[in-house]
């Protein structure tokens, strides 16, 4: 992960002449550029299993929407984050944004944690979300086979469910959802 020392905004960023190279994409997170490593294969294929257990689920209760990386969520003028999952309940369908992705927090958040983004997806985003008032942020961690939900309440996040190996996990936000975590990681 690479930084800009120099703080920019919103408008800068859009206008910013990044290189076309596909092992890298970025964000902006508190005014600084961030440079990271596209996922791994190992990364997209937790990505991919967790898509084939979400969407059918959302579809089925006509929830709202389920969003992939790169889609950009922009939280506030010096910060447009890409998360790895995105989810906008039916009645927040107006944050989407034809040109932007979404402006405004979503429902749902999902981290697939990488060694190179730890740091990053564990504190700093996790931050991020907690300030931006988003009321689900999942941190899904291959290296460890788990999962942790974390739930806004009053202010702070509470994990409200972990699970490992043959462990389920449940959320909130899509009531009703069960998630077995060994579904979820390479066999």
């Amino acid at each position: 992960m690479t930084v800009l020392t120099k703080k920019i905004g919103i408008q800068e960023f859009l206008q910013l002449e990044l290189p076309d190279n596909s092992t890298y994409f970025y964000e902006l997170i508190n005014g600084e550029l961030v440079h990271r490593n596209t996922p791994s294969g190992e990364h997209q294929e937790v990505q991919s299993n967790l898509l084939e257990q979400l969407i059918p689920f959302i579809l089925s209760k006509k929830l709202g929407k389920l969003y992939t990386s790169p889609t950009a969520v922009v939280l506030n003028e010096d910060t447009v984050i890409i998360p790895d999952l995105v989810f906008l309940k039916k009645e927040n369908r107006h944050k989407f944004d034809a040109e932007w992705g979404i402006k405004g927090a979503p429902d749902l958040v999902v981290e697939i944690v990488s060694p190179s983004s730890f740091k990053l997806d564990r504190f700093e985003k996790r931050s991020l979300y907690l300030e931006n008032g988003i009321p689900e942020y999942w941190i899904v961690d291959p290296n460890y086979r788990s999962i942790e939900i974390h739930s806004l309440r009053d202010g702070r996040y509470e994990i409200s469910a972990f699970g490992v190996e043959e462990e389920s996990v449940t959320s909130e936000v899509l009531v009703d959802f069960e998630l077995k975590v060994k579904d979820v990681f390479l066999k």
